[in-house]
């Protein structure tokens, strides 16, 4: 066979397994693939890795030969391995260096997708994100996978990918592409299962249930050893465990080689002794009792101790529960207690990580503080090691850090922290409730100063979101966090304290009629509109005594923002009591309607339909005028002429129909279009009529004749919608802002 032969052969079989152009995403698929992305897993995972201090390879190594991980590697009837043991133990690191391992020795054909969950980081600790991320990879790595994720996305946008339902839809998605057979090789690998904090349960199922299914699909979960997780993974037939406790010896290598590297950085740093560096081995590797982190926050401590290092070393206990309360005694002997007391209350509580902007809108600082990184970051260092700050944002060191905090530092489980200044005046029951409420109001309070109408200078209402650039310095840089979770802290408050916020004339009644419009527009500019219609939804449930806030009768919120109302409602204002929201359903369609259009002067309402009709309808009145039966499949646009004489729907069944609305007879049956057609629009004088088409390409037609007069190619995808001209001068003169 020629080189030429064999390359045509090639081509063939790509062409084969991945579809036409394998390895490109036109601009829909991009666009889906945007919608998408909550995270990068590869971004998450280089982040954790250089706040780890870097992956170092004699941390991991011994894992490739060990008798569990290479069955799971070798045979084909393992397919899952569960990775499990106590906080710190260098789970993440092992699973990074895996990773590693498995994409090195990858073929063109194989996918590695991962996910690192956080409990600490609201974006990735909930069961969706893990699946966006999973399905965010796999399209990375073989772009015709994304078909099985447009097929739901383009029938719904991006709401697929969240909302209650966005479990459904994703794991629909899952299972298709795990199903699809140009899916290859591939291992998916998802790390710290206990810090999924919202739909652990349905993740379990959905990896035991999969990983049984494709033999061409490996998994590799870690999690701590937590009964509930046990019992769930115990009931996959084919799964191998891999418990670092009952792997000590192997574990306390790893560690010791981590020990020699940090303790050679330390030399380095601070000039030590031949004899100095050799202690702090010698004491590190005596007291880790195989766990990295306990290594890591004793070394942090020690990063800048240049002399008397020895006797130092002495004061840090064996145990992340002995380290931790070490260093809240410190926190507590220090001039910096309460300072440092009120951050660590805000980092516990707060739903993502903060940056520092938003630390200060939370916490109040000394007054040398404000616009000074290097102050601030100094203000975080006082936190013993129970934080860290990367890139001005400040996030817990360990997930085990927080759960110390939060839950072993509380008032009942206080007994094995003997000092009487942690008991009695540093944390009560009430910690981290008093930090719910302080951010909440705290929150109020900086949106209160902060939002206005067109915060970023857009200007121009209508401004696409996607090309909104962020002003430097960001006016909206100090109260991002709260636009998106004051409610999520006001429903963390007490019963007391939320009766009172929530009255007539309280915090939260005062907020909504002073910047009710102004917090939209900020959502929108953060692109968390969504987050911002849940918040409501558990609002609205709260208010009770203010519902009048919300109720269309009594419509405050349009009667405070009257002034940002468009002219053409205040000219014609609605009575209150006759104010509703819906003011008429239309029924009479027998399936899904797809398109919906006004007549030019407003009398009348014209709808298409799955059901394959087109109906006209009296507005006023609610009454069906006629339906338009003809198309033998749904109607996807429909559009009147400016004159109301004539409509045009474009259909599923590759036709355009021009029909007369005033006898509902099919004037012309307009054909020549090879995929269905998804947009017709009229010119101004009605003599020409264009259609738009999955077949990449518009028509211009003489709807007198029927006849085509051009055809217009160049479009690399299908054309699904036209905004006349009218349309956009009807934004414009009603100055309505769709950001």
């Amino acid at each position: 066979m020629t080189i030429a032969a064999e390359v045509k052969r090639g081509l063939e079989s790509a062409q084969k397994y991945c579809g036409p152009d394998p390895t490109s995403l036109d601009e829909r698929d991009l666009e889906c693939l945007r919608a998408l992305r909550l995270t990068n897993p590869r971004d998450d995972k280089i982040r954790i890795q250089q706040e780890k201090g870097g992956l170092l390879e004699g941390s991991y190594s011994w894992v490739l030969d060990n008798d569990n991980f290479r069955q799971w590697r070798d045979n084909q009837e393992n397919r899952l391995l569960w990775i499990n043991g106590d906080p710190g133990k260098g789970k993440t690191m092992l699973l990074c260096g895996i990773i590693d391992e498995l994409v090195k020795s990858a073929t063109h054909t194989t996918n590695v997708s991962f996910f690192f969950c956080q409990a600490t980081n609201g974006d990735i600790n909930d069961a969706t994100a893990v699946l966006r991320g999973l399905l965010y990879l796999f399209v990375k790595q073989q772009p015709s996978l994304i078909s099985q994720v447009r097929e739901t996305y383009d029938d719904s946008g991006k709401k697929c990918f969240e909302g209650p339902n966005a479990w459904v839809a994703l794991s629909k998605m899952f299972t298709s592409i795990l199903k699809d057979e140009r899916l290859h090789d591939t291992y998916l690998i998802i790390d710290a299962l206990d810090e999924c904090v919202t739909g652990l349960s349905l993740l379990l199922t959905l990896i035991v249930q999969e990983s049984a299914a494709y033999s061409n699909v490996k998994w590799i979960v870690s999690s701590r050893n937590w009964p509930s997780i046990e019992k769930d993974l115990n009931t996959a037939t084919q799964k191998a465990t891999l418990c670092l406790e009952l792997n000590e010896k192997s574990v306390s290598r790893a560690v010791a080689a981590y020990v020699r590297f940090k303790v050679d950085q330390l030399a380095a740093r601070n000039k030590y002794r031949p004899g100095t560096r050799d202690a702090v081995e010698r004491y590190l590797s005596l007291h880790a009792y195989g766990t990295f982190l306990w290594v890591a926050l004793v070394c942090h401590e020690l990063r800048d101790v240049s002399w008397d290092v020895q006797r130092k070393l002495k004061a840090f206990p064996p145990g992340l529960d002995a380290l931790y309360q070490r260093m809240v005694r410190q926190i507590c002997g220090s001039e910096h207690a309460e300072l440092c007391k009120n951050i660590l209350a805000v980092i516990s509580a707060v739903r993502r990580p903060i940056t520092l902007d938003e630390l200060e809108t939370f916490v109040d600082m000394p007054e040398e503080a404000s616009a000074s990184y290097e102050v601030l970051a100094e203000i975080i260092g006082h936190c013993g090691s129970f934080l860290t700050l990367q890139e001005r944002t400040i996030s817990f060191v360990h997930q085990s850090a927080k759960d110390f905090l939060v839950q072993e530092a509380s008032k009942n489980s206080l007994s094995r922290i003997q000092d009487p200044r942690i008991q009695d005046s540093w944390i009560k029951d009430s910690w981290i409730q008093d930090a719910h409420r302080s951010i909440f109001l705290r929150s109020l309070q900086v949106m209160t100063d902060t939002l206005r109408r067109d915060i970023y200078n857009l200007y121009a209402p209508g401004f696409p979101i996607g090309k909104v650039e962020l002003p430097t310095p960001d006016p909206l840089a100090a109260a991002r966090y709260s636009c998106v979770y004051w409610i999520d802290h006001l429903d963390d408050c007490s019963a007391d304290d939320q009766k009172k916020y929530l009255q007539e004339k309280g915090p939260v009644d005062t907020f909504l009629q002073q910047k009710y419009l102004y917090w939209l527009e900020a959502l929108s500019l953060l692109r968390s509109v969504s987050n911002g219609v849940l918040a409501m939804a558990r609002l609205e449930g709260l208010l009770q005594a203010s519902a009048l806030i919300f109720s269309p009768a009594g419509s405050r919120i349009r009667r405070l923002f009257q002034t940002e109302e468009p002219k053409w409602m205040i000219t014609k204002p609605l009575m209150e009591n006759e104010w509703s929201a819906c003011l008429s359903t239309l029924e009479g369609h027998s399936d899904s309607v797809h398109s919906v259009a006004w007549s030019y002067d407003a009398t009348r309402l014209v709808s298409g339909s799955r059901d394959n009709t087109v109906k006209i309808w009296d507005p006023a009145t609610g009454q069906c005028l006629s339906t338009l039966e003809g198309h033998c499949d749904l109607v996807h646009s429909v559009a009147w002429s400016y004159d109301t004489t004539r409509l045009a729907s474009g259909s599923r069944d590759n036709t355009v129909k021009i029909w007369d609305p005033a006898t509902g007879q099919c004037l012309s049956t307009l054909e020549g279009h090879s995929h269905p057609v998804h947009s017709v629009a009229w010119s101004y004088d009605a003599t020409r009529l264009a259609s738009g088409s999955w077949d990449n390409t518009v028509k211009i037609w003489d709807p007198a004749t029927g006849q085509c007069l051009s055809t217009l190619e160049g479009h690399s995808d299908c054309l699904t919608a036209f905004l006349s001209q009218t349309c956009s001068i009807w934004l414009k003169e009603r100055n309505l802002d769709y950001i």
